[in-house]
């Protein structure tokens, strides 16, 4: 028998329950959705071939599935299937409620279920239908979009900081800034005194003969005032820089100098100088560059007698090299103490010290040495472990214009 569209069928055709019976499967299993028909306690009754399309079980397998649809879904939304059949079966309706099958070949796929109960004209309740469609391709959208919101959320959390943390070093400039101005004025008006003081000292001492019982103190106050000639020189270095010009020089020959200058500190401190690349046997090009190389050897100097200062006794300060096509590092490692996270926030700052006596300086090294850095264009980063040891890292251009 030819079955008609349902607007083509008379209403009397509806009448006949065989008729009413197969043109119901027919729609049914033309219906896109995977569809069930349930009992009033739960049993099912019917389900469509769209089952065996989304599941890869047969209608047949399912309707003498033990306990369906449980077995089709993924264990862990087991209990959650239970709780809707219990209130499908206690003639509560739900719409698009998520879970997870697994398939008969083992895939796994999203799906969402609907239910409603239906009851006869007197009201008799007849069981409940069951609509479910598969949303694997919307939940992997979901998906994307999630970590697409959480990548935004972090880019977000990554700005502010970032902002924050600009607001944070504007606000630090603008306090050094201002200390600079203070500082660069104080060391302008004590550079001409002190010269006039050093120059009568140096009278004062060219007139006294070495077997005069003070003559020893002449050394010591000579030695002062020269550590107060190169406070203040430290001090226009950094507020009051004025750039050297750019010159073609080995590195290697620069970080020599730099070790013999250091040496003498390095036998007070009872500590070894060791240098990983030999700049007598290096290619004579391959460690060239064009920079400021006054400003570099500062830089340096200053690195290495803070690495030996911070040291132990018998320890070790190395100094290596790394050169690329285009770019050059100097790295300065020493085996002290090292520097622990709150002394490592300030240690860039002027004035700063971690070092006992005031001999041993004023805590404008650090600040020189990233200030001329940054000023060839480089960056100067610091890595240490507290009990091990700090390593200085100085990262610069092969070569910067005048």
């Amino acid at each position: 028998m030819m079955l008609l569209p349902a607007a083509a069928m008379p209403y009397s055709h509806f009448r006949d329950d065989s008729i009413n019976d197969v043109f119901f499967r027919v729609v049914a299993n033309y219906t896109y959705d995977w569809e069930s028909w349930h009992d009033p306690h739960g049993k099912l009754v019917w389900v469509n071939d769209a089952v065996k399309r989304m599941t890869g079980y047969t209608t047949e397998q399912c309707m003498t599935m033990a306990d369906y649809p449980l077995p089709i879904v993924a264990e862990k939304d087991r209990e959650q299937m239970r709780k809707m059949m219990a209130e499908a079966i206690a003639g509560k309706s739900r719409n698009d409620l998520e879970f997870e099958i697994v398939t008969r070949d083992g895939q796994e796929r999203w799906m969402a279920v609907s239910w409603q109960s239906m009851y006869g004209d007197d009201s008799k309740h007849l069981g409940f239908r069951t609509s479910i469609r598969d949303i694997t391709d919307r939940q992997g959208l979901k998906e994307q979009l999630r970590l697409y919101t959480e990548h935004l959320e972090q880019l977000v959390q990554e700005r502010t900081a970032r902002i924050a943390q600009l607001e944070k070093h504007r606000q630090q400039m603008e306090k050094l800034a201002a200390l600079g101005e203070l500082a660069a004025g104080v060391a302008h008006e004590v550079n001409n005194p002190l010269a006039g003081i050093r120059n009568a000292f140096a009278l004062f001492r060219d007139s006294l003969t070495p077997e005069h019982e003070h003559y020893e103190l002449l050394e010591l106050v000579d030695q002062e005032i020269e550590r107060i000639r190169s406070i203040i020189h430290q001090m226009y270095q950094l507020y009051r820089r004025s750039p050297q010009r750019s010159a073609e020089f080995s590195v290697q020959k620069t970080i020599r100098d730099v070790s013999l200058l250091c040496e003498p500190i390095a036998r007070r401190y009872q500590v070894h100088l060791r240098f990983a690349n030999d700049w007598q046997t290096k290619d004579a090009e391959g460690d060239r560059v064009c920079l400021p190389e006054g400003e570099l050897k500062q830089v340096l100097f200053n690195l290495v007698r803070n690495a030996i200062q911070a040291s132990k006794p018998s320890s070790e300060v190395t100094v290596l090299t790394e050169f690329e096509s285009d770019r050059f590092r100097v790295i300065v490692k020493d085996e002290g103490c090292g520097i622990d996270e709150s002394t490592m926030k300030h240690i860039f700052e002027p004035f700063f010290t971690t070092k006992g006596e005031l001999k041993e300086g004023m805590g404008l090294g650090l600040s020189v040495s990233r200030n001329l850095t940054e000023g060839m264009d480089g960056s100067l980063s610091v890595e240490s472990i507290v009990g091990k040891g700090s390593t200085f890292t100085i990262t610069l251009p092969r070569g910067i214009a005048s």
